[in-house]
């Protein structure tokens, strides 16, 4: 039977939980994203001079990938105390954390002026970033998950996806109005600041939007019945979600990771590697290159939705299956495409690539949502996600420039994707369908729909 947390929330109230989890997380990604478009422009000049370009690039994505390295612990920490505490408290926490280390940035000093202490500055707020965005993901998208209806389920999770390239577009955006409006000399001097320090102000509107919206009523549910287990049980302390989810939930969790392969070096190529490639080996400016990925993310925005309302007509698999085999087979394609050095050459390729991209990214809130039970979703899904952007979005542009320099052409990072490409087809093709589940149900599923042994007894502790 359906609990009362499962009946569809107003239209009013589900407006204003999507824009909340939209809003914060296109915050977010602008933050991190602003700082990856900042290491491919400006960052290998004012912390790392010295250096030869291509060294100096490489170097300024090693911390691009440090703050990658910070989302797994991120992920454990918030998504322990998410399901724990509950989803809102620590998206709060997460969107402060965020915007403070980005604002931070906006006041360094350079190399010129302290030395070496200037990188390792940059480095640790790095790190408070990525750290922050490990617990961001899976909390914007289980609140809206959560809240939503199981039939368009796919849709409304989507929404926060799209706070990527709107993130993505923003950050690019104001860049791109930078670089066009001043001089070289003024944008490395100053200019690079300014967009920084912008997210003081975006971090405050989205921090009122957040602290207006509503706990998840199935969280909410759950939590109420764990507190009833524990007063039957004499004040039993429950398993860390954790550990719960290592248990119960190894398998979706290798499955979550390997989806996430292709999805996220694919992404971080097409939108923060083309920088260093289309201006090095194309011979296409900075200014044309941010106004094609500007071009493309808007396109990428408006594809994520109707890429989720389809999984919830056919399946999370079916969709997120040909976005895999799309990226894969288009890289050779990208590339040829780049190498033009063709403004309408580069839009179509970067455009086509994230709408690809979209397939995977659209439906994975959703997907991931579903794999996990209502006490360890918060974990599972962080977990999975942020894992595997260790082993995908950290390194990618590294690798990609490594590749560069070493072979001087494109054809080592496109089979680079391919290969991520194949790994995803395998992890997704391996995974059980999950549009049906029921997120209120209180029994984790394994994959023949039965109780794992052991938990039917006490499922509600759950």
């Amino acid at each position: 039977m359906a609990s009362a947390a499962s009946a569809p929330p107003t239209a009013a109230s589900l407006k204003r939980i999507v824009a909340a989890s939209l809003i914060g997380t296109t915050i977010e990604w602008y933050d991190f994203f602003l700082y990856g478009s900042a290491a491919a422009l400006v960052f290998n000049k004012l912390f790392f001079p010295g250096s030869d370009p291509l060294v100096g690039t490489l170097l300024s994505f090693l911390t691009y990938a440090v703050g990658f390295a910070a989302r797994p612990l991120g992920a454990l920490v918030f998504g322990h105390y998410g399901d724990r505490l509950g989803r809102k408290k620590l998206l709060v926490l997460s969107l402060l954390m965020m915007g403070g280390a980005t604002f931070a940035i906006g006041l360094l000093p350079t190399y010129a002026t302290v030395g070496a202490a200037a990188p390792v500055l940059l480095t640790v707020l790095r790190l408070v970033q990525g750290f922050a965005l490990g617990g961001e993901w899976g909390g914007a998208v289980l609140l809206v998950s959560e809240h939503g209806d199981a039939e368009r389920r796919g849709f409304w999770a989507s929404w926060p996806q799209t706070g990527a390239p709107a993130g993505q577009l923003l950050a690019t955006g104001v860049l791109s109005a930078l670089t066009a409006l001043l001089s070289d000399a003024q944008f490395t001097s100053w200019g690079w600041r300014v967009p920084f320090l912008l997210s003081g102000v975006l971090v405050m509107v989205g921090l009122w939007i957040r602290l207006s919206v509503d706990e998840s009523p199935v969280f909410k549910q759950a939590l109420a019945r764990a507190e009833a287990r524990k007063a039957q049980a004499g004040g039993a302390v429950e398993k860390m979600p954790l550990v719960a989810v290592l248990r119960h939930h190894w398998r979706d969790v290798l499955v979550a990771i390997g989806a996430r392969m292709a999805e996220n070096i694919s992404y971080y190529v097409i939108t923060a590697f083309i920088l260093v490639y289309a201006t090095t080996s194309a011979g296409v400016s900075k200014q044309t290159a941010l106004n094609a990925v500007l071009i493309a993310s808007a396109v990428h925005f408006a594809v994520i939705p109707l890429w989720g309302a389809l999984s919830d007509r056919v399946g999370r698999r079916p969709v997120y299956l040909l976005g895999a085999a799309g990226v894969g087979l288009w890289m050779f394609p990208f590339f040829s495409l780049v190498d033009t050095g063709n403004f309408g050459g580069l839009i179509l390729a970067v455009t086509v690539g994230l709408v690809l991209h979209g397939a995977m990214y659209a439906p994975q809130a959703a997907f991931f949502s579903e794999m996990f039970t209502t006490r360890m979703r918060y974990s599972g899904a962080s977990i999975g996600a942020q894992f595997a952007s260790v082993a995908a979005g950290a390194p990618a542009p590294l690798i990609a420039t490594a590749l560069l320099a070493d072979y001087d052409s494109s054809t080592p990072i496109a089979l680079y994707v391919i290969a991520a490409a194949l790994v995803t087809l395998l992890a997704v093709g391996l995974a059980k369908e999950t549009r049906h589940r029921d997120l209120d149900a209180v029994e984790p599923q394994d994959r023949t729909g039965e109780a794992p042994a052991g938990l039917r007894a006490d499922a509600h502790s759950l």
